[in-house]
């Protein structure tokens, strides 16, 4: 099961920049590793997975840099747990990065992994209707400009056409994390796992469009840096 966030927290929004704020913080000055809160992330998720999908294949869609490395991590758990799990990742993460340790356990563990490039053969579309539940690890809260016509934008395009329920990590991909309105195109997720606490978009009138209901997952930050950083949310009138 994920763990919620703490009562005391439930109510604190973090923007693009609060959420890089409290990483590089609880990184540099709590000596807390990256790699720690990539882990606490991944198995929120593959817990979130397996309640949306107890039974069937799961289809992980990875990009390349840290929610990618949360997708590899939270594949590794379901395989762990017997679920049958198929990667697909649509570029190679930085080779030094928390997300290429967790991709290169994945390749050790001979968990059944395809390049994007090699799926085409296949077609997205084939490959999402062989599937039960699709996580999107594609982009988290970092993304800021357009997506620009690309495997990640071919996957997204698929995802949303394919009829099958789709968890996002974190935020919905091309979700303007801040705005709440797509950039290009974005995931429209059943639901949605987000770390630390909702992003100023999940408030937006409409953004359920792309988020579906979310949930927050506690990836172990110390609480007084998700105080520091972290806004309080706007009251409804």
């Amino acid at each position: 099961m994920d763990a919620a966030q703490p009562e005391s927290h439930r109510t604190l929004v973090f923007s693009r920049s609060a959420a890089r704020a409290v990483d590089r913080c609880t990184i540099d000055e709590y000596g807390l590793p990256g790699i720690v809160l990539m882990e606490n992330a991944a198995r929120g998720v593959a817990a979130a997975a397996m309640r949306l999908a107890p039974a069937g294949r799961i289809l992980v869609v990875c990009g390349t840099g840290n929610n990618g490395g949360d997708g590899w991590a939270a594949a590794r758990h379901l395989a762990n747990a017997g679920r049958d799990t198929v990667i697909i990742t649509l570029g190679e993460p930085d080779p030094r990065s928390d997300a290429a340790i967790n991709r290169r356990v994945v390749q050790r563990m001979g968990l059944a992994t395809m390049i994007a490039a090699d799926s085409d053969a296949l077609g997205p579309a084939v490959m999402l209707q062989r599937a039960d539940l699709v996580i999107d690890a594609i982009f988290g809260t970092g993304l800021s400009r357009p997506i620009d016509p690309g495997p990640a934008r071919t996957w997204i395009d698929a995802v949303n056409a394919c009829g099958r329920p789709v968890l996002a990590v974190d935020l919905p991909s091309g979700l303007d994390a801040d705005l709440g309105h797509p950039l290009g195109v974005a995931i429209r997720a059943t639901r949605t796992v987000t770390f630390l606490g909702p992003k100023p978009g999940f408030l937006v009138p409409g953004a359920e469009t792309w988020t579906g209901t979310w949930s927050v997952t506690d990836i172990g930050v110390p609480s007084d840096v998700l105080v520091r950083f972290g806004t309080a949310m706007p009251r409804r009138a």
